[in-house]
């Protein structure tokens, strides 16, 4: 023991050494007497010491310090062993001081960092002492050591005596216990390492890297630096393992593992787990160590939850409900995909699992979705997929279990997406209160507690970690950096070399080896280079396998190939193999090397992926590779690099494997670090930030920043701002005060907001920071597009394009960045650009120019010779697609005629490989021969001529037989073509609805077209620039034919010519048609000058009736009447005239016609008045509303219908009637008898369809020798004048009112969308629709419409979801006054069980369909404000007798099914609808809200009517029961002649409406007995 150590220990803090040793105070004396100095056990030590007393231990001099290894082991002793033997091993090397110091200050520690160069300084002399020392030294604890204090000033003997003195005393004196108790280190029960360092993990002062194996060892040669790195040791079995034998599982595990005797070591050790819990799990091991198995044990796991009891007799797979859950697995490549189907299918079939590849290549239908349990995919489309709401979006309503495989490319590019999805899929769990398991599968991960808190498993539960000692055969890895430039011959040289070298020395020990290269051409390359050094070094005689005993016989196999190269390598012991051989030539490959009759191989790395197929030595030659992504050669990914690795050792036949990496010289360390993970995984979400958080704000799940904040929570970026702030830009400070980085997630949110704003991809309020998606950004969304390309497309997007400028703004996207001009290609380039249709802008010396060039070329169908020219293309082609048809959504909504239909020509042109010019019956499988006949024939023919030409003629016109004329002829048939018509209908003075009808003519194939024909259907002005209204449809099979409407605004002063309407087939290139639909001649109604303003009077009292009886009557209802009632009381009250009173929806129209009824009846005893309303709902409450006043009056009040309506009373009675009642009524032929009303109320006008408008004519007609009053009574419209010169009303009892005019307070707010009428309009709508609720004043009720009874449930437990999300409370809209108990109460009251999840959540369902007793109850409910939040059907809105402050109507547009069996269509809600649905929000004690959610193409029609007043036309000339009621009089001859039917028809208000706007009917202008005596013509007609 030196005297430095032996001081070291008497000085120290109290340990138990000190205690032990040193109690005893006698022996401290004698130690300190100078005959000490003298004993034995020092004098050997005295005599190698320099110093000559020991107070020059004490000395402070630099010089000593710097020296003294022995103070410098004290210092670092309190680190690990395992950090002491790998800073020996660094100082033990050859390499100089500067190189090494980097190493050892990551070693060493942030905290002793400083002795780094006193290290350096004493490298020699602490080395040999460490050579020399005994072990034990690095296992001594000296954390007390660490805390000795600083020496006094005075160093003097008799005080440096005195110190020791003391201290040593003070020493002896203390306790053993010091009842302080030190934190232990954490252990996690799932982490199983070779090495101690792996629990606490070993990390640098900067958190950026840990320490490298132990055991490392670092060969410096003149042509390359050698790492090698030995194979782990093997972590010994705990007493509670064992493995799980396959017998011992139940029926549905043990039949899923067929072949298998027992599971591995992991898998054993992580069975209870993933097979018997739901526990989220996250599972670092090597590769081969049987990570799918463990997938395998946890889909197992979800069917195993998913079944129910069946007899012993019914095979198992009959119990598992396939239909109740999805399963998702995401592989980080294709090729991976494509194998982890075949593994999962093949054990999972028995089961009857249905398992499939949805990859940009791999696409499934909706069906295909629903039938499949299991779904392999890759991060990018799992993305897009989870973006859309529906279609492959609904995928993720029923996902239980999400497996991701090769977590640890979270480090890479594509990590950002890996954030995405898991943070989306965070958020749904939340969300929609599901259960979602997460599996995390991953190479060995440094930072694995970050990725586990990232994946949301618990450290203690699912978290499980498999160090490299797991591997099924031990591997030890070399890392090679060959010396020269990247590129440069020197460098070429050296790694051709030193691949021989290490490939020569395995072959000579006997080994197999595959070496992998990076190119198809390079296999045969590496082999010719292997076998040219062999033959100089003389050893090619090593590689020959001739003496194997089946050499023979697959040199007879290899005879039948026709690869030159495969057979001349073989003969030499050599093999090659990539993916572009044939598939016999690979499978050869492949059984030679298995069965040894190959020495070396020579692959790409698809064969790592693809083919299990080990060797004893892996080789990879060379890191840099072509990524036709990029468009540049790239590093070899680590992922590829420990996949390759995978395949070195044979399990069961070696019990060892070598791995072999040749780099470049400067790309050595980053290999090192990252296959060795002794660099921690980091996120890249800040990269694709304004990317994700667009498809965020698209899909509706962040609004505000608050809301990204929180979506920020979830994401790996979150956690490692955390642990490595310095990285992200942050300091240490700013994580102390800021613990959950709160500012600076808002920051990133906020900073990326303003990006995308600033383009147009999101709509943003600075004030409130609140976030809406733009149809810009929703697009981008959709397609996957970057914001940077969108920033590219607004600079070069114009609306008159041609197909060369719109080719070139395609080109210029930032998804193509990566494409790279290369010398080496320009010529090939320059010869395809002479041979593409378009002009190239940029030519071929830009990165533009050639993608331009490579799109045309594959359009085109042009061979591309060069290899990476090749790729390029395909890549260029793969996006160009997607790109194109983004491009194409941009431009329809933005409404660019000209450009659209450019865009629709490019995307079909990439998608078909077709041009617009070439022949369209091309898409169609047809024989070259016809083909070639058809495009070489005299005529030009179009696909809807030959198809009405004969299959003799189609033979002769392509000069072949009639066989194949129709074959022709059957392609042409099944051509999409349609017929289009249209009819011009004027709403007003400046609104046309253009009325077009779609008629399909062409035959339906499923195999050709599928489940249905998407289109698009536009009109355009007369220029051909803009867009004015646009629909996408879809034809069907059952399709004959689709009704579009579409609205558009007339110029007053100068109208168009004409309009165009255009079809375009979504697929089809050339099925496409237009029609012009002239506007000369035209006659717009003129414009209305009918309206009442309303007056500022005083209101009158309700004693102006100055009937006691009714104003006692209606003294709890009524106070003062308002603004429209006092300014129409006098006419309708006080004088006999016909009156018509249009004014908005609830202003107290029908409480007037009351007040009418009642006064006339009170004036006229025995009278009879009739109540006319449209329906029978109406008809119901109106009854009421009469009988709780007609007792007090002595009033009868019925229900009537036929010849009923008019039968003698002997009270005063009051008839309610329907239109086909009354029409009933006064179309009999005898009424002589009849007692005729003294008043007739027409109440709810603008419901008047054909049966209400040829009722009141014939009933005006019958009565028009008796006093019988008129009274009409209808919602604002634009044009009453006919309405009143019908119902017989002089204008001075015309009051017509505009919407505006109402007394109560009604905000109108319009929400526009751009989805089509699908589940994703309805899922993107109910976020707003919560917002509109939740920004109603508190205790406020809300009503929803939705279009049809199956949304209500839909949407109720979306806005229940979308509460939960924003409350974090499971009460949902449920106000805090009402006890739950008081809810149970009533919720126990409900027939239908379903409902008790809504109500008690303080959501309520009406609808007709719902009990009786049901619908009261919700509506009490609602009435009590217990149910805040009513949801109810389109049609529901004349039912519900209760108004809210906030009445949401989500979408316009309903799907109507015809009776025909024609098909579904989508139908548009009537304006009068929309109109009764605001009235539910029109309330007299309080403002009211009213929310339209529609397509933004309706807004302006909608919000004009709304605001204007509806428009109102006859419906008589499109009803059959006009028809038939002509049909009947002229056959009982009421109507003799043409003189008798014009007569009949002036009563009508069709009679007026022909002068006003003939063009709606298809007149001409005339008089009116002109345009009558065409009408009847028209009729007679329809007669014969």
């Amino acid at each position: 023991m030196s005297i430095l150590e032996h001081l070291d220990q008497l000085t120290s803090a109290p340990g138990e050494y000190a205690v032990q040793k040193f109690n005893d105070t006698k022996q401290l004396d004698d130690w300190i007497m100078p005959k000490s100095f003298t004993s034995s056990d020092v004098n050997d030590d005295l005599e190698k010491d320099f110093r000559n007393s020991i107070t020059d231990v004490f000395i402070t001099g630099q010089k000593l310090s710097v020296s003294t290894p022995e103070h410098l082991i004290g210092r670092l002793s309190s680190k690990p062993k395992e950090v002491l033997e790998h800073i020996y091993g660094i100082m033990s090397t050859t390499l100089p001081d500067d190189v090494i110091s980097g190493e050892l200050a990551d070693l060493v520690g942030f905290d002793d960092i400083e002795i780094v160069a006193e290290l350096l300084a004493s490298r020699s002399y602490f080395v040999n002492a460490l050579s020399g020392r005994d072990r034990s030294i690095f296992e001594s604890s000296t954390s007390e050591k660490a805390k000795t204090g600083t020496v006094a000033a005075s160093l003097a003997p008799q005080d440096v005596r005195r110190r020791m003195e003391e201290t040593l005393r003070a020493n002896a004196s203390r306790p053993l216990f010091t009842g302080v108790a030190q934190e232990a280190p954490e252990v996690l029960p799932h982490v199983y390492s070779s090495s101690s360092m792996m629990q606490g993990g070993l990390l640098s002062q900067f958190g950026s890297k840990y320490a490298r194996p132990l055991g490392t060892t670092t060969h410096n040669y003149e042509e390359y630096e050698e790492i090698i790195i030995p194979p782990a040791k093997v972590v010994p079995p705990r007493t509670s393992e064992r493995l799980i034998l396959v017998n011992e599982l139940d029926e549905l595990a043990r039949g899923s593992f067929p072949g298998y005797s027992s599971l591995n070591r992991i898998q054993s050790i992580i069975f209870s787990t993933a097979y018997e819990s739901n526990e989220n799990i996250l599972v670092c091991a090597p590769t081969g160590a049987g990570k799918t198995d463990i997938a395998m044990l946890t889909i197992l796991r979800v069917l195993n939850q998913y079944r129910s009891p069946i007899s012993p007799s019914s095979p198992l797979h009959a119990s598992i409900d396939r239909n109740a859950f999805q399963i998702i697995y995401v592989a980080p490549m294709k090729a991976l995909a494509s194998e982890i189907v075949r593994k999962l299918g093949k054990r999972l079939k028995w089961l009857s699992i249905q398992v499939k590849e949805l990859t940009g290549d791999m696409q499934l239908t909706k069906p295909e979705i629903a039938e499949t349990q299991v779904i392999v995919t890759t991060p990018e489309k799992w993305d897009v997929v989870t973006r859309k709401p529906t279609g492959e979006g609904e995928l993720a309503s029923k996902l239980k279990l999400l497996i991701i495989d090769e977590v640890h490319l979270l480090n890479e590019e594509r990590g950002a997406v890996i954030e995405t999805i898991v943070a989306r899929t965070l958020r749904q769990v939340e969300s929609s209160q599901s259960v979602i398991r997460i599996v995390g599968l991953s190479a060995t991960l440094p930072n694995y507690l970050d990725v586990a808190e990232f994946l949301n498993v618990s450290r203690y539960k699912g978290l499980f970690f498999f160090d490299s000692s797991f591997r099924p055969v031990p591997l030890e890895q070399h890392f090679i950096g060959v010396r020269g430039k990247a590129g440069s011959t020197r460098s070429k040289t050296n790694l051709d070399r030193v691949t021989y070298e290490k490939v020569s020395e395995l072959v000579r020990q006997g080994h197999q080896v595959m070496v992998f290269v990076h190119a198809r051409k390079e296999t045969v390359k590496a082999a010719q280079a292997l076998k040219d050094a062999a033959t100089i070094d003389g050893t090619l005689e090593d590689y020959n396998c001739e003496e194997h005993p089946q050499w023979t016989f697959f040199r007879r196999n290899i005879g039948d190939s026709r690869n030159k190269e495969m057979k001349q390598l073989f003969d030499l012991g050599f093999g090659i193999h990539h993916a572009g051989m044939l598939r016999s030539d690979r499978n050869m490959m492949e059984r030679m090397f298995e069965a040894r009759a190959i020495k070396v191989l020579c692959c790409t790395a698809t064969l790592a992926w693809g083919v299990n197929l080990p060797a004893h030595a892996v080789v990879i030659k060379g890191t840099q590779l072509y990524d036709s992504a990029k468009g540049s050669f790239v590093d070899l990914s680590v992922l590829d690099v420990l996949q390759v690795f995978g395949r070195a050792g044979r399990p069961g036949l070696e019990t060892s494997g070598e791995g072999y990496i040749c780099t470049t010289e400067d790309k050595l360390v980053h290999y090192v670090d990252a296959i060795t993970s002794q660099n921690p995984i980091e996120s890249r979400f800040i990269s694709g930030i304004e990317n994700a958080l667009n498809a965020e704000i698209a899909l509706g799940t962040v609004t505000n920043a608050d809301e990204g904040v929180r979506w920020l929570g979830y994401t790996y970026l979150y956690v490692r701002m955390r642990k490595n702030p310095f990285l992200y830009g942050m300091s240490r400070d700013d994580v102390a005060e800021d613990p959950r980085l709160g500012q600076k997630r808002n920051l990133l949110v906020m900073t990326a907001a303003r990006r995308l704003a600033s383009v147009g991809m999101i709509n943003l309020t600075e004030k409130t920071n609140a976030f809406s998606i733009t149809d810009l950004g929703r697009i981008a969304a959709r397609y996957y597009i970057r914001y940077a390309s969108i920033e590219v497309f607004n600079r070069e997007f114009k609306p008159k394009m041609t197909e060369a400028d719109a080719l070139a703004m395609l080109s210029m996207s930032t998804e193509f960045d990566q494409i790279q001009v290369r010398e080496s290609e320009m010529k090939e380039l320059e010869l395809l650009m002479k041979k593409i249709p378009c002009d190239v802008k940029g030519g071929t010396d830009t990165s533009q120019g050639k993608v331009n060039i490579l799109l045309q070329s594959y359009i085109s169908r042009l061979p591309v010779e060069d290899f990476a020219l090749v790729s390029d293309a395909a890549y260029a082609a793969q996006n160009g697609g997607r790109i194109a048809r983004a491009l194409l959504d941009i431009a329809i909504s933005r409404k660019w005629a000209n450009v659209a239909t450019v865009f629709m020509g490019i995307t079909k042109a990439i998608e078909k490989r077709l041009w617009p010019f070439d022949e369209p019956l091309r898409q169609f499988d047809l024989k070259a021969d016809i083909i070639y006949g058809l495009e070489n024939s005299r005529e030009e023919y179009s696909p809807a001529e030959l198809a009405s030409m004969t299959p003799v003629e189609l033979g002769q016109l392509v000069r072949l037989n009639e066989r194949h004329g129709q074959a022709l002829r059957n392609a042409a048939r099944q051509f999409p073509t349609v017929t289009m018509t249209s009819s011009l209908r004027p709403l007003g003075s400046n609104v046309l609805k253009i009325a077009i009808s779609v008629t399909r003519n062409f035959d339906w194939n499923a195999k050709v077209h599928g489940s249905g024909e998407p289109f698009w259907l536009w009109v355009e002005d007369h220029e051909g620039i803009e867009i004015l209204q646009f629909a996408h449809l879809l034809l069907r099979e059952s399709t004959n034919s689709l009704d579009v409407n579409f609205v558009v605004s007339i110029p007053t002063d100068i109208p168009p010519p004409y309009f165009t309407i255009r079809f375009v087939s979504d697929k089809w290139m050339g099925a496409e048609d237009e029609l012009h639909v002239s506007l000369d001649g035209l006659v717009m109604p003129a414009p209305s000058h009918n309206h009442t303003p309303r007056l500022d009077l005083p209101f009158l009292s309700r004693s102006s009736l100055r009937v006691p009886v009714l104003e006692d009557l209606y003294s709890a209802r009524l106070r003062d009447f308002n603004a429209i009632q006092t300014q129409v009381f006098w006419s309708l009250i006080n004088t006999s005239m016909n009156v018509l009173v249009s004014a908005p929806v609830s202003s107290g129209k029908s409480l007037l016609g009351h007040l009418a009824t009642w006064t006339t009846l009170l004036l006229h005893p025995k009278s009879l008045v009739l109540f006319i309303v449209p329906n029978r709902t109406l008809a119901a409450q109106s009854l009421l509303d009469f009988r709780v006043v007609s007792n007090a009056l002595g009033v009868t009040v019925e229900s009537s219908s036929g010849e009923s309506c008019f039968s003698p009373c002997r009270t005063s009675t009051i008839r309610v009637v329907t239109p086909s009642g009354l029409l009933e009524a006064v179309d009999q032929r005898n009424l002589r008898h009849a007692k005729y009303p003294s008043l007739v109320v027409c109440d709810n006008l603008e419901q008047l369809d054909a049966s209400y408008e040829l009722s009141i004519s014939l009933l005006r007609h019958t009565t028009q020798n008796h006093p019988t009053r008129y009274v009409g009574l209808s919602s604002s419209l634009n044009d009453p004048m006919d309405i009143a010169s019908w119902l017989g009303v002089e204008p001075t009892a015309l009051h017509s009112f505009r919407p505006t005019d109402r007394d109560q307070s009604l905000t109108i707010m319009y929400q526009t969308f751009a989805i089509p009428h699908s589940a994703a309009l309805f899922k993107s709508m109910s976020k707003p629709a919560y917002m509109a609720i939740k920004n109603v004043p508190t205790r406020e009720s809300a009503i929803i419409f939705v279009p049809s009874r199956s949304h209500c449930r839909t949407v109720a437990q979306e806005l229940i979801t979308q509460c939960a999300l924003n409350t974090e409370t499971e009460r949902g809209f449920l106000p805090e006054s009402v006890p739950p108990l008081y809810v149970e109460d009533y919720s126990a009251r409900l027939q239908d069980p379903t409902l008790v999840d809504f109500v008690t959540r303080g959501v309520g369902i009406f609808h007709s369909g719902m009990s009786r007793a049901d619908r009261n109850l919700i509506l009490g409910l609602f009435a009590e404000s217990v149910v805040r939040v009513l949801v109810a059907p389109r049609d529901a809105c004349w039912m519900l007798p209760v108004r809210a402050g906030a009445v949401v109507v989500m979408g316009t547009q309903y799907v109507h099914l015809e009776r025909d069996g024609s098909g579904p269509q989508l139908r548009d809600y009537s304006l009068v609808d929309i109109v009764q649905m605001q009235s539910r929000a029109v309330r007299h004690d309080a403002p009211g809200h009213f929310f339209l959610f529609c397509q933004a193409e309706v807004r302006d029609t909608l919000s004009k009517f709304l605001a204007e007043g509806l428009p109102l036309e006859s419906e008589l000339l499109d009803s059959s029961v006009f028809e038939e009621w002509y049909k009947e009089r002229r056959r009982d001859g009421s109507i003799r002649n043409k003189q008798d039917a014009v007569q009949a028809l002036s009563f009508t208000l069709l009679a007026r409406r022909l002068v006003s706007n003939p063009v709606y009917y298809d007149m001409e202008a005339g008089s009116q007995n002109e345009v009558l005596s065409r009408i009847v013509d028209r009729l007679e007609e329809r007669i014969l």
